[in-house]
């Protein structure tokens, strides 16, 4: 059984740095550092220094990327575990090495802690069949398991849960509620979460699927990158590429910072205009179809970095959706001061809320959860 007081270091590979947090039993932050990794991978002296500095460390938890089929739960970390993530790597291949670089650095340093796996695909595992496939040959999907796994898990789960506890839903089974979570920062999904579970989200198979975003594309038509490839001869690196980190805001508006295309637009920018508008298009789409996935929505959230900051992308989606109920008041949308606050006008049927995002509570909390069994 984990004890009570149980100190969680926290383990989040980025593209660019190692973010290490120590959570207290109370969920308090009680050390920290991000590192650079340039490469992917932290100095293995840097890490071992920050560490060594933070205290007391009773157990990490690791923030990775994919876990297939699987794992769709957060998993104690053996030799075994450690091969089945890496077999993965052809999942998320810009991902899966350095959440395994990260493992293997904190292990040497923390030999004798236990450490857990915590999947972003895992919270989205309970999405049904029909929301899951896709409509391609079946022994392709025997073959390879082409599936929509969805992504940003560990945020949405974070961001539901919360939610419910702001409602009053009892905490483990909120039985009947239905929110959309809308993690909006340089990668972007919603989901459904209904009773507590996803039924649907927006990214797929990669992360490219789904909202616009930073500088991935979201959502293109398949047979507009089979024309590049065939009539203009793009190579599909070339096209990888341009898919990943030329598209998005920064391929519409030239700039992949929200602030900078707002800023733009408001004066009048037509190419900051368009990339906003396209943006609050997908995005209002988006929340239409994760609410008919549920039947109906009684809540939604906003979290990541342009969700919790940015309350003109809030308002503005908000004004394409009342149709579903939701109506946010311009005052409290302009933030108190907390994490977490209703942004919702008075009499709306629709709750809406802006939650902070706090993927290494989840975390903690998970890690806790798979040492008390």
């Amino acid at each position: 059984m984990a004890r009570v007081d149980t100190h969680v270091l926290v383990v989040n590979a980025g593209s660019s740095s190692l973010k290490l947090r120590v959570l207290s039993p109370d969920d308090e932050v009680t050390a920290g550092a991000d590192l650079p990794a340039p490469r992917g991978a932290a100095d293995s002296a840097d890490i071992r220094k920050a560490i060594e500095s933070f205290g007391r460390v009773d157990a990490v938890g690791h923030r990775v990327v994919h876990g297939g089929t699987l794992y769709a739960a957060p998993v104690l970390i053996d030799a075994e575990v450690r091969r089945g993530i890496e077999s993965l790597t052809d999942l998320a291949p810009l991902h899966q090495p350095k959440s395994l670089a990260a493992l293997d650095a904190v292990s040497a340093v923390l030999p004798g802690a236990p450490a857990v796996a915590c999947f972003d695909t895992a919270f989205h595992a309970t999405i049904g069949d029909a929301a899951a496939t896709y409509a391609l040959p079946a022994e392709w999907r025997a073959r390879w398991t082409l599936r929509r796994y969805g992504f940003h898990g560990l945020s949405h789960a974070y961001a539901s849960r919360r939610v419910a506890e702001l409602l009053g839903a009892p905490p483990d089974a909120p039985d009947g509620l239905r929110v959309v979570t809308c993690h909006l920062g340089a990668g972007a999904s919603l989901a459904a979460v209904l009773s507590g579970r996803s039924a649907d989200t927006t990214m797929g198979f990669t992360p490219l699927e789904g909202l616009v975003m930073a500088t991935r594309s979201g959502t293109v038509d398949p047979g507009l990158v089979l024309w590049l490839e065939d009539h203009a001869g793009t190579p599909p690196a070339e096209l990888g590429e341009a898919l990943e980190y030329r598209s998005g805001l920064a391929g519409l508006a030239g700039t992949s910072d929200m602030r900078e295309v707002l800023s733009r637009a408001a004066a009048g920018d037509p190419r900051a205009v368009l990339g906003r508008d396209v943006y609050l298009h997908r995005l209002r789409a988006s929340i239409g179809a994760m609410a008919a996935a549920m039947d109906g929505l009684d809540a939604i959230v906003f979290t990541g970095g342009v969700g919790e900051n940015s309350a003109e992308i809030r308002i503005r989606a908000a004004a394409g959706l009342g149709f579903l109920g939701v109506r946010v008041d311009e005052s409290r949308n302009a933030g108190n001061g907390a994490d977490d606050y209703d942004i919702g006008a008075d009499g709306a049927r629709v709750r809406a809320f802006v939650i902070a995002a706090r993927e290494d509570k989840q975390i903690a909390g998970e890690v806790r959860s798979v040492l008390a069994r």
